[in-house]
């Protein structure tokens, strides 16, 4: 069973970076593609990001591009999204999820996604 466990999360002033981590165990996720979501007070889960599993095809949402990086690392089974420039608006829980074999047309669709972690609070302060 696939196990999602994301770390980093924090209290940040707008203007900063932050980096949170998900670092799996229960496979390797290095065949599959992966995604970030976030979830804010009130709102439906949205599609932040999402990384085929060689990390060569990556996108973004339109309100992360150029502030956002996602990547991740096969030794260590794990996924990172970087952020910078952080807005209040993006407070959030952040949560990754594995696509499994999903294509890229449905990698923003969170539907697409069948292992979850429990998500990561980041909170940015104005």
């Amino acid at each position: 069973q696939v196990h999602l466990v994301e770390s980093g999360g924090g209290l940040v002033q707008a203007g900063g970076s932050l980096t949170v981590s998900c670092a799996a165990s229960g496979r390797s996720l290095n065949k599959y593609s992966m995604g970030w979501f976030r979830q804010a007070p009130g709102k439906e889960r949205e599609f932040v990001a999402a990384i085929s599993w060689s990390g060569g095809t990556t996108s973004y949402a339109d309100s992360v591009k150029g502030r956002f990086t996602i990547s991740r690392e096969h030794a260590k089974n794990t996924l990172y999204l970087q952020m910078n420039s952080l807005i209040p608006g993006v407070t959030a829980v952040y949560y990754c999820a594995d696509g499994g074999m999903v294509g890229a047309g449905r990698r923003f669709e969170w539907e697409s996604y069948a292992y979850w972690g429990q998500g990561t609070q980041v909170t940015v302060s104005s």
